[in-house]
């Protein structure tokens, strides 16, 4: 495999909720939750976001509860969990290789804890690297050699961390050991600095005192595709080219059941409720109450 071809990501994941979440996704990022958690966008009429990335409950793992949540979720990059002995390697590769036969275009990743595990997981399993928060370090029981020629996953960290993190496992050696194939990465510490006032920057956290929450994070994740875009590492094909958007904008930018008021902003389009009509297109409206009322006073016709 050629060494751009083996370190050119496939997804960069972001694990939150909305309405962080919604603006991650609408950058390009494979946007997922632990499977103990939810995007909690019930409160948004106008917001539909798709699970591209299921992480797991690694402090309080259970294997069938997560394959219950794959089940509902239909994730395309699923983390099945941490492998620490030779009995939880052998259940979770069992377990990764029957998802791959039912679903041969995922990426399903287990995450080798000890030494014996890269022996044991099949190579069509992609490894999940610890690089964030795990008390266990990748250095603590393997070395470099055991993730070359692999199926990599690089769990946690910043861009820097994870950049250097690729190369290590790509570059050239002394040994000519085959590059692992680097799949992607994801990160979700970028609101923990916003409620510190700050943004992540390739130079550093920058003050945000001007931005709100939910701008200074959204600030943050164009800087890091800002980042892999330079290094060319960027994916070509992004979540919502595939899921199409996830706020649904009507034709006109007015709400239809009050009298043709513009939409301020677009925290008022995700509280939006959206119809699509033969008769008129997509159309907008603040109150289901209010849509269903002139759905039926105007008989108009749902597509």
């Amino acid at each position: 495999m050629e060494l751009g071809q083996a370190r050119k990501l496939s997804y960069c994941g972001f694990s939150h909720r909305h309405p962080f979440a919604c603006d991650a996704y609408e950058l390009g990022f494979a946007v997922g939750v632990r499977e103990d958690y939810r995007f909690l966008d019930d409160g948004f009429p106008n917001v539909d976001l798709p699970v591209v990335f299921l992480d797991n409950q690694f402090d309080s793992p259970d294997l069938d509860r997560y394959l219950s949540k794959f089940e509902t979720y239909d994730p395309s990059v699923a983390v099945l969990g941490d492998a620490y002995n030779e009995s939880e390697a052998k259940r979770l590769n069992e377990t990764a290789i029957q998802l791959l036969e039912e679903h041969p275009w995922k990426e399903i990743i287990v995450v080798p804890k000890f030494e014996e595990a890269f022996e044991i997981l099949d190579h069509e399993v992609t490894l999940g690297y610890p690089n964030g928060y795990s008390e266990l370090k990748p250095n603590d029981y393997s070395s470099v050699r055991d993730w070359r020629g692999r199926k990599v996953h690089v769990l946690g960290g910043n861009p820097h961390s994870q950049f250097d993190v690729i190369e290590e496992l790509t570059q050239p050696n002394l040994h000519m050991d085959p590059p692992a194939d680097i799949r992607g990465v994801d990160g979700n510490g970028l609101q923990k600095g916003a409620y510190f006032g700050e943004y992540w920057t390739p130079s550093g956290w920058e003050p945000a005192d001007h931005l709100s929450i939910r701008e200074t994070v959204r600030r943050s994740l164009e800087e890091v595709k800002e980042f892999w875009q330079g290094k060319g590492l960027w994916p070509d094909t992004e979540p919502i080219d595939l899921y199409g958007p996830a706020v649904i904008e009507p034709d006109d930018l007015i709400f239809m059941d009050k009298g043709g008021d513009p939409i301020p902003d677009r925290e008022e389009l995700e509280y939006a409720y959206i119809g699509e009509y033969l008769e008129y297109g997509k159309m907008a409206f603040q109150s289901e109450a209010q849509k269903k009322f002139v759905e039926y006073r105007e008989d108009f016709t749902p597509v």
